[in-house]
């Protein structure tokens, strides 16, 4: 009995010092994974920057309403938002070879004027452990995810430039 709970209080005691060290070194950097672009070009994940500026990282796929709800959303106030902030929005397509060829007719008739990567073995939905979409990222302009998020609804998109807005000005964000 004696030993069965020395050995519970070192497995909580070890639990405790990793998730202590998980929320001390709350950022982290992009899986490298290699994806393809609309044309059919590959592209390594960790390659993806923005000029020291924040990115948007937003997994979804054509089937998921409230994904293209989020993105086309979105659309309407990206040109102001670069504007403003010079954020990029990276959409990466979670589709399969089933679906994938559905992709790049739904992004050229709402005319998003997003950077659109196909994940069709979804190794970056795994390596990013997304099980759900839509599923956002945001980037600092150093490549550190800063904040995540499950789910649209109509206005959340005001959270989103929100948060690259406190980046930009070198304010504290809150990991969701």
């Amino acid at each position: 009995m004696k030993k069965s709970l020395v050995l519970l209080f070192s497995m909580f005691l070890m639990t405790q010092m990793v998730f202590g060290q998980v929320a001390e070194n709350k950022f982290r950097k992009l899986p490298a994974v290699d994806l393809k672009t609309l044309d059919g070009k590959t592209i390594n994940t960790s390659s993806l920057t923005n000029d020291g500026k924040p990115i948007i990282l937003c997994f979804w796929a054509t089937w998921c309403k409230p994904c293209v709800s989020e993105l086309t959303t979105i659309s309407d106030v990206y040109t102001d938002w670069q504007e403003e902030t010079g954020v990029k929005i990276i959409a990466v397509s979670i589709d399969d070879s089933r679906t994938s060829s559905g992709v790049k007719p739904l992004v050229d008739g709402k005319n998003w004027d997003y950077e659109v990567l196909l994940d069709a073995n979804s190794d970056f939905k795994r390596a990013m452990n997304v099980n759900l979409v839509p599923h956002t990222f945001i980037l600092n302009g150093t490549g550190d995810i800063v904040w995540q998020h499950t789910s649209f609804s109509q206005g959340s998109e005001l959270g989103l430039i929100d948060i690259v807005r406190k980046i930009n000005a070198g304010e504290p964000i809150s990991a969701e």
